[in-house]
């Protein structure tokens, strides 16, 4: 018996064996350092339970909106998001303000009558735990009986940008009896929607039938008004007539602001500044205030501000000096109170230097007008220490010198201006002056030859621009057609390695410049289309295009 006893103890043991091991497996795999996965993540978007009233309702006449969602949400950048069509005089109050399964909308406006209403979110709605949007949920509501549901669509595009910047704002002004152009700087629109992404699409939505003016707005403010001084505008010329089959193209544009003179003040002894916005087109200065006989003024404009920069000799000794300052038809008479300052000291200083294209022309830019310089004390030296004899131009209306000597590739040049090259408006003269520059070999360069086909009409100006859209190159082609051919070609070269835009200006007034447009003109601004390709410029690289004009 005791044997049978003993056995029974082994197999028990035996058993425990397997059991202990898995145990201590459990403790091994609990050791293992890692994180949990948690799950695959949520890229579910919340889900609408229920609206209050229900999403499209008619005779809407509560001021309060309900929308409860299956898990909580949070509202993301819902000023920027948010588009309510016809826009209200006081927005909205949108809650949750921070997160809640229920978005409400308080209505604090007075409804039109007959009027359907749109709340346009855009990605604002976002669930709380991994931010994934209700992409551009939409609350209709109408006062009336009915939904009222045409639509008009079209694209936006900038006039001087290869794409339109985004969100850009679309509107409709309704075409009835009290419309008057005007309104678009003081009211808000009928309607209202933006765009979506760089393609520029867009569509008005819930509309009513009838005629409408349709402008694109690139605002700054954020309001549906235009200011013309910060915002860009496009518009459809004429009414258009709701329902329609057409589709719509509009182009922003920048207004050149209308011609203001700024408060002018003193900026030292004999110097005085007249600011400006706008346009000058022929701006005088005579002063009012009574002078000496000797008395006598200087001019020249500012390149880089909007500025005048005024100089006078004698010194006179008032408390305030009185100016008529006109331009075109505007006049404007201003009085300049008078400090005592400093006189300002000659200030000779390069417009451009270090280093230069062949093109390049070196210029030399003066604080006091330049009344006189003296070609004998100029000296350009190459790094072979042979000399070269520069030519010299006075710029006046802006006051600097420009030098004209040969260039060659990879080269350094020592220019050396002596005492007494330059003479100012007070008759001072310079110090010695030194500046260095040079020149890249043309490996270090790329060239590209254009062949345009189809050009519709001329003169048009052809500009390659880099990816900050300025201006590194342009050529003008009055008209360059081969009548065999039809084509005309453009050769640029020195051009930095980069990456360029090319556009073609139609230059219909001929001025060799692109101008911009006007609304209450209802002038569009001048036509400018992009080649639909980068230009990628390399050194040492010779580039071959065909740019075919649609």
């Amino acid at each position: 018996m005791r044997k049978n006893k003993k056995g029974n103890h082994l197999k028990h043991r035996l058993l425990y064996i397997p059991i202990a091991f898995l145990f201590l497996l459990s403790f091994v795999d609990c050791a293992k350092k890692g994180t949990p996965s948690g799950g695959p993540r949520d890229t579910i978007p919340p889900i609408i339970v229920r609206s209050t009233p229900e999403n499209y309702s008619t005779y809407f006449s509560g001021d309060e909106i309900e929308i409860r969602f299956n898990e909580y949400i949070k509202l993301k950048e819902i000023d920027k998001q948010l588009v309510i069509s016809p826009p209200m005089k006081y927005k909205p109050l949108i809650t949750p303000l921070s997160t809640s399964k229920i978005l409400k909308i308080k209505i604090l406006d007075t409804l039109k009558p007959n009027t359907t209403y749109s709340f346009n979110f855009g990605k604002s709605i976002v669930d709380n735990n991994e931010g994934n949007p209700y992409e551009y949920y939409k609350y209709v509501f109408s006062t009336g009986s009915y939904i009222d549901s045409l639509t008009v669509s079209g694209n936006v595009k900038d006039a001087l940008l290869i794409t339109p910047e985004i969100p850009t704002t679309v509107v409709l002004y309704e075409a009835n009896e009290t419309y008057k152009d005007s309104l678009i700087f003081s009211e808000k629109p009928t309607y209202v929607t933006v765009t979506q992404d760089s393609t520029g699409f867009f569509e008005l939505t819930n509309l009513k039938e009838g005629k409408y003016f349709l402008l694109a707005l690139k605002e700054k403010n954020n309001d549906y008004i235009f200011q013309p001084n910060t915002d860009k505008i496009g518009f459809v010329e004429g009414a258009i007539t709701v329902p329609t089959d057409s589709t719509y193209s509009l182009t922003l544009f920048k207004e050149n602001p209308s011609y203001k003179l700024t408060r002018p003040s003193q900026a030292g002894k004999n110097h005085i500044v007249f600011g400006y916005e706008g346009n000058d087109e022929d701006p005088q200065i005579e002063i009012l205030s009574q002078t000496p006989d000797d008395y006598t003024t200087k001019i020249y404009k500012d390149d880089k501000r909007d500025t005048l920069n005024y100089w006078f000799k004698p010194v006179i000794e008032t408390d305030s000096l009185v100016f008529r300052v006109s331009n075109k038809s505007t006049v404007d008479t201003v009085t300049v109170r008078m400090k005592e300052l400093y006189a300002d000291s000659l200030k000779i200083s390069a417009v451009k230097s270090g280093t230069l294209k062949l093109n390049d022309t070196f210029k030399l830019r003066s604080n006091i007008p330049i009344i006189d310089y003296d070609t004998e004390k100029f000296q350009v030296m190459k790094r072979d220490s042979s000399f070269l004899e520069p030519s010299m131009k006075l710029v006046s209306k802006y006051n600097w010198v420009e030098m004209y000597f040969p260039k060659e590739e990879d080269q350094t040049y020592t220019i050396k201006v002596f005492p007494g090259a330059f003479t100012d408006f007070f008759e001072h003269t310079n110090d010695t002056l030194q500046y260095k520059i040079n020149t890249q070999s043309s490996g270090e360069y790329g060239t590209l030859n254009l062949t345009l086909l189809n050009v519709s009409r001329f003169p048009i100006i052809v500009q390659m621009v880099n990816s900050k859209f300025n201006v590194v190159s342009q050529e003008y082609l009055p008209d360059m057609t081969d009548s065999v051919s039809d084509k005309s070609v453009v050769f640029f070269d020195e051009l930095s390695p980069d990456k360029y835009y090319i556009r073609i200006i139609y230059d219909d007034n001929e001025n060799r410049k692109w101008d911009t447009g006007n609304f209450l003109e209802r002038r569009p601004p001048e036509q400018v289309i992009y080649y639909p390709s980068v230009i990628e410029v390399r050194a040492n690289w010779s580039l071959n295009e065909t740019f075919i004009l649609k």
